[in-house]
């Protein structure tokens, strides 16, 4: 889903070249896109597959390479094709263009080098320069939602999980406890993020800190939540997207990846651990002892006071 979002930059790029075109997107999660800025969204299926098999296109991009969606850009008619397609049974570049981010996906080496951030990369794959254009995000205000929070203090956002897929960027409830109880003596309201994979998370960091947590919910009233936030603290995962998507400042902890794939738009830092990582894109830690626990919640709260000052 992260994936989607920071896609939709490539929309206003194209909408400034193409101001009459039409714009078609299929994807496993069509509900993240922004509907009035796309005008035919659908979910990955059979339905699409024979509408976007059996029509002409200009323009056909795919930046995933997962098979179905690899094979999907082969058969599709379009003049020019951009990203990877199905070849000999497996996802390979369809042009040179996509042999860069192809290659940083595959080999460490060559991914720990990289100096692009990921917008950079899908830009130079449809043959463009990126120029910053920003993730394009619906905050859902229209919808009414309301929430009990202070009109008078600062909103820090703690998103407090990681999934499950990569499992060495999860910091301790013990951090995040401190962490919040830092926020509230500097006169902030700390407000924990999350969804069902975190409930029971939050709930223990809520109990040792006294930090707002109101619940998981589904995600438009989640984004909108995130939305009273004035800056968030988060690990390197959906939060993160959505924080930037909505234009809030941000505290991004990072250890597995590459620093430089992420553009924060100038609305905030990433914080490391001290020592090296030795798990780059491990979902488990080689050492059993996660290097993000030498991350003290001093260095993410006065990165957090840096973000707010700016």
């Amino acid at each position: 889903m992260g994936d989607v979002i920071r896609t939709t930059p490539l929309i206003t790029r194209y909408k400034e070249l193409y101001p009459n075109a039409k714009f078609t997107w299929i994807t496993l999660f069509p509900d993240i896109l922004p509907k009035g800025q796309i005008h035919e969204i659908y979910k990955l299926g059979t339905e699409a597959v024979l509408y976007a098999s059996n029509t002409e296109w200009d323009i056909a991009i795919n930046l995933d390479k997962e098979k179905e969606a690899a094979a999907l850009l082969k058969m599709v008619d379009a003049k020019e094709k951009f990203g990877y397609i199905l070849k000999d049974g497996a996802t390979q570049p369809v042009n040179d263009l996509a042999q860069h981010k192809f290659d940083t996906g595959l080999f460490d080496d060559v991914s720990q080098a990289n100096t692009k951030n990921y917008c950079t990369e899908i830009f130079e794959l449809c043959g463009m320069e990126y120029n910053g254009e920003p993730y394009l995000l619906d905050n859902h205000a229209d919808k009414g939602f309301t929430w009990d929070l202070p009109k008078d203090k600062k909103i820090i956002g703690l998103n407090t999980g990681c999934g499950d897929r990569w499992t060495t960027r999860l910091w301790s409830i013990e951090k995040w406890i401190e962490l919040a109880q830092m926020i509230q003596n500097a006169g902030y309201h700390p407000l924990l993020l999350g969804g069902s994979q975190e409930h029971e998370r939050n709930l223990a960091i809520q109990e040792g800190s006294g930090a707002a947590y109101l619940g998981n919910f589904a995600l438009n009233r989640f984004i909108n939540l995130i939305d009273q936030c004035d800056a968030v603290v988060t690990q390197v995962t959906m939060g993160m997207h959505l924080t930037l998507g909505l234009g809030k400042r941000i505290v991004l902890m990072n250890n597995i990846f590459n620093p430089h794939e992420f553009d924060l738009f100038n609305k905030g830092e990433i914080i490391q651990p001290p020592k090296p990582c030795q798990c780059f894109y491990l979902g488990q830690c080689k050492t059993g002892i996660s290097c993000m626990e030498e991350l003290s919640s001093d260095a993410v709260f006065t990165s957090l006071e840096r973000v707010l000052q700016k």
